[in-house]
């Protein structure tokens, strides 16, 4: 059973917030909700964040409850946790997918990454990230095309993984 968004795309949102999920993510999103059966709305947590964040990050319920499995585990009263708890509970909406595979994004979400007329998914492995198109390409495309410059021509990023331990070989 796979847990991991593949792939990026553009989507229209309406006047209402209403934006079509990608069909493959919708799949990965169902799979992922423990509560989860064919006729029901499959659910997920959008993280907004703090100020610094340009774009929504979408958990499916498996991954949001490993977050949250991780903040549970820090010392309560801890800096850490107030501060994870406000950023990952505070900060997040929780919400489901409709029957025609459409999520409703409130105006203060779409507010925050200055959304309007596009939406641009992409796959971030067990999470996807929602963004405004042009900021996504001014920001982020940027920001990878640097870090791609600064590695030799010949370098391949999979080089990154030699020697990094997968999940099933750390069990």
């Amino acid at each position: 059973m796979s847990r991991r968004f593949r792939g990026e795309s553009h989507h229209k949102v309406d006047a209402k917030g209403r934006v079509s999920i990608p069909a493959s993510f919708r799949r990965v999103i169902e799979r992922a909700d423990p509560n989860w059966t064919d006729g029901l709305a499959p659910e997920l947590v959008i993280v907004y964040g703090d100020h610094r964040r340009n774009y929504l990050e979408c958990y499916t319920m498996e991954a949001i409850e490993e977050v949250d499995a991780k903040i549970d585990a820090l010392p309560r009263g801890s800096m850490q946790r107030k501060m994870l708890q406000r950023l990952f509970h505070g900060q997040s909406f929780p919400t489901t997918i409709d029957e025609t595979g459409r999520l409703v994004l409130p105006a203060k979400l779409r507010s925050k990454i200055d959304l309007d007329k596009e939406a641009f998914f992409i796959a971030a492995g067990d999470t996807f990230q929602i963004w405004k198109t042009e900021t996504y390409e001014a920001e982020e495309l940027a920001r990878t095309e640097e870090w791609l410059e600064e590695l030799p021509d010949d370098f391949d990023p999979l080089e990154f993984l030699d020697g990094v331990p997968t999940t099933a070989a750390a069990e």
